[in-house]
């Protein structure tokens, strides 16, 4: 499936949880399918920290990127593009196209000079919103689902909340109602890591021209030790050795085990394609997410004006976004007698479960587009 990347400009301010506005941005997105007569057939895929736009697919240009749930979206794949109109955005804040701490600043007095540490602190309410905007444009007022797995995951309980007429459902994957105390911790590391490097220059390094790498990639280390599951890793490395190592000793500080090796590797991938101010914005946007906080703490009486039906799917091995964490969101919708589906898989890949092909993980997900499908057609 070969698909082509859009732009969409936005000159009106658009508000943020802050305070602060943001003007002339632009949204970089997908569309993968056909949007139907009735327009009842879209669906809005949200991404999580190091994805994008493209969900699906290949650039003609470039047939080995693949989108990063390409498994999932496609011709004839549980969210089958052949009956979907399925949209993939970018989010504001991001690296990757729509507007960012890389971006030219247009309040700067120096014409061109990027936003970098100017760029404005956005919550995952702020990119709900943006989508919404886009979506007005593309003139759909209701969404046959919303999705999105992990931090997308958080953007789906957002649309319900913030737009609950304007989707029939949502399907929320391996996610949370907000982040736990130890994973704000890791955020925080991660973000000391990069604010730590002497090249962050206060987050203006673009200007000064320097990237400050180091701390990108031990921030990329520690997020890739979260997403996977001890047995996992264990089953990939154990306690193998790099090759010309024989399987002893080193009795040095270089990379010398496997798992070493493969973090490594990680990291200095991460470091050339990744934006420092962007990894904080959506480290942030990620600790500060909690609709139960309105509304003292009580998740269920944040979800009682819900309207979307919800699919809600877990991993049992996710320590990330655990399945007691979903658990919670179901909860809280049956609390209120609101009809949702809970699907736990018991899968051994941790976080990242939820980006790979498991069979019984897949075949949920389809049964239950299977049944959107029969709501939305003509």
């Amino acid at each position: 499936m070969l698909v082509q990347p859009q732009t969409m400009h936005f000159a009106q301010p658009l508000q943020l949880s802050s305070g602060a506005q943001i003007h002339d941005y632009q949204l970089v997105y997908e569309t993968y399918g056909q949007l139907n007569a009735q327009r009842s057939n879209a669906v809005l895929i949200c991404h999580a920290l190091n994805a994008s736009h493209h969900v699906a697919g290949s650039y003609a240009n470039d047939p080995d990127d693949l989108g990063w749930w390409d498994n999932m979206v496609g011709p004839g794949k549980p969210v089958d593009t052949d009956r979907f109109f399925v949209i993939g955005i970018n989010n504001l804040g991001s690296c990757f196209g729509s507007t960012g701490p890389t971006h030219p600043n247009p309040d700067s007095a120096v014409k061109g000079q990027p936003y970098g540490a100017d760029f404005p602190v956005v919550t995952v309410e702020d990119w709900v919103a943006a989508q919404a905007r886009l979506l007005d444009a593309l003139g759909i007022e209701q969404l046959a689902a919303v999705m999105g797995g992990s931090l997308g995951g958080m953007q789906v309980l957002s649309w319900a909340l913030q737009y609950p007429a304007r989707m029939r459902h949502c399907v929320a994957v391996a996610t949370a109602p907000n982040l736990s105390t130890e994973n704000i911790a890791f955020n925080e590391v991660a973000r000391r890591a990069i604010m730590s490097d002497p090249d962050f220059r206060g987050g203006n390094y673009l200007q000064e021209g320097v990237i400050p790498r180091n701390g990108l990639r031990v921030a990329r280390m520690l997020g890739h030790i979260t997403y996977l599951s001890d047995d996992v890793m264990q089953q990939k490395f154990g306690r193998e050795r790099r090759p010309e190592y024989h399987g002893d000793a080193a009795y040095s500080f270089d990379v010398e085990f496997q798992i070493e090796s493969y973090l490594k590797h990680q990291a200095d991938k991460f470091s050339e394609y990744f934006d420092a101010n962007t990894y904080l914005l959506i480290t942030r946007a990620l600790d500060y997410f909690d609709p139960a906080k309105a509304y003292n703490g009580s998740l269920s009486t944040a979800l009682s004006n819900v309207l979307a039906r919800f699919l809600v799917i877990s991993f049992t091995t996710d320590w990330r976004f655990s399945p007691e964490r979903s658990r919670e969101i179901v909860k809280a919708l049956l609390d209120n007698k609101h009809p949702v589906t809970y699907a736990e898989i018991d899968a051994p890949h941790g976080h990242d479960a939820f980006l790979l092909t498991d069979p019984r993980y897949h075949q949920v997900v389809k049964a239950y587009f299977d049944h959107i499908a029969q709501e939305v057609q003509p």
